[in-house]
């Protein structure tokens, strides 16, 4: 991504932050995460790691909705989908987490990672996100596959 890409995406993210110019200071220390809270300009929905990786390859392969913002943690095995905020909604399902107004998300720079923190698609500060439509299906289609992969347990 050139400078002033990087720069677009910084400052989208960092709008997220109570006190933004403070948000963009920890990302250049160390570890180099802030803190930002959900609900105002995206939630997270945070899902078991082989779920969240089979379901972004099957975003990968639907055109029409590119992936959004997607985040891994390789220390707590997850990875976060950012999504429109929709204080309404309700997600169901093993190991499912949702991130909604008053819920806080540790976030790298969009530029790097930090830690365990890894951007698998940054932000690119146009405030695209992931559909949740295209989400749901996509998470249903991996959930389906790793049912039938899962080895069977006999009697």
């Amino acid at each position: 991504m050139p400078d002033a890409a990087w720069r677009q995406a910084v400052e989208w993210l960092a709008a997220a932050a109570s006190d933004p110019r403070a948000c963009k200071r920890e990302w250049d220390q160390e570890p180099g995460t802030a803190l930002l809270e959900a609900g105002r300009f995206w939630d997270v929905l945070s899902v078991p790691e082989q779920l969240g990786l089979l379901a972004l390859d099957i975003l990968w392969h639907d055109p029409p909705h590119a992936p959004g913002p997607t985040l891994v943690d390789t220390a707590a095995r997850r990875v976060g989908f950012f999504l429109a905020p929709d204080p309404e909604s309700r997600w169901v399902g093993s190991g499912i987490r949702y991130a909604c107004k008053g819920s806080w998300v540790a976030v790298p720079p969009p530029y790097r990672s930090a830690g365990f923190l890894e951007w698998l698609i940054p932000p690119d500060g146009t405030g695209e996100l992931h559909s949740a439509a295209s989400l749901e299906l996509a998470l249903q289609q991996a959930n389906g596959t790793l049912a039938v992969l899962a080895p069977s347990r006999e009697c």
